[in-house]
């Protein structure tokens, strides 16, 4: 039964990030936290997430643009050690609480569209690369910070996928890394990647193929509505009933 709902998390995860361009971790931690822990369900996001952005960025790698996600990286590289390591000495409730209050905040951010000033100068991608880096290494939920600094760069669609599929996969190798290192990674955490592999990849190339035909402000919305659910239900079960 646990297999069965990991592999299904996964599948929900990959679709929406393939077609939405982000939302893996965001979707795939609250739940797996809840299924298998926090602990394993941090490699194994790290996992897909390298897996799922691989498929993206090859399908949008010619709107890449390298100068725009640079500064990005740099910050990220400083953020994700901290995130990593530093999570070992804080007690899993208060962690999944924070989990479930990023998660939280930004879906509340996307459904109500907060207007956010436009950002002309690149240096402020060091310090969304730093904060996307610590909640990378953390919670592996790099998207937020990141996200948002794409909005207020005003990234054409195109491009804003490819750049936040070329961060994602750079700075989750790097986070798989530290996981490595750290001894995150175990036996489990490989065999359940392995069986959810059939069913992610049949996640992304259900999300190309209905990429033509399924309203992507719809599909936002309700997994936006989805993630408010999640991030309450972890702070309530985690933080505040202590289950």
């Amino acid at each position: 039964m646990e297999l069965a709902l990991v592999i299904l998390i996964m599948f929900v995860a990959i679709f929406t990030q393939t077609f939405s361009g982000w939302g893996l971790a965001l979707v795939a931690m609250p739940l797996l936290s809840l299924v298998i822990g926090l602990a394993p369900a941090r490699p194994l996001v790290a996992l897909a997430a390298v897996s799922a952005q691989v498929a993206v960025l090859l399908r949008y790698r010619r709107a890449m643009h390298l100068q725009s996600v640079w500064q990005l990286l740099l910050g990220a590289l400083i953020g994700i050690p901290i995130g990593v390591y530093g999570l070992i000495h804080i007690p899993e409730h208060v962690t999944m609480g924070v989990l479930g209050a990023v998660v939280l905040a930004y879906a509340l951010y996307g459904l109500f569209r907060f207007r956010l000033p436009e950002v002309r100068h690149q240096s402020w991608g060091y310090l969304a690369g730093f904060l996307g880096g610590l909640l990378g290494g953390a919670y592996n939920t790099s998207g937020p910070p990141v996200v948002m600094y794409g909005h207020c760069r005003e990234w054409p669609p195109a491009r804003f996928k490819s750049n936040l599929a070329g961060f994602f996969f750079v700075s989750n190798s790097v986070i798989i890394v530290n996981h490595f290192v750290a001894g995150n990674v175990t036996t489990q955490t490989g065999r359940y990647f392995l069986y959810a592999l059939p069913a992610m990849a049949a996640a992304a190339a259900l999300a190309f193929f209905l990429d033509r035909y399924v309203s992507h402000e719809l599909f936002r919305k309700i997994m936006l509505g989805l993630l408010v659910v999640l991030g309450l239900q972890l702070i309530v079960l985690k933080t505040i009933i202590g289950w």
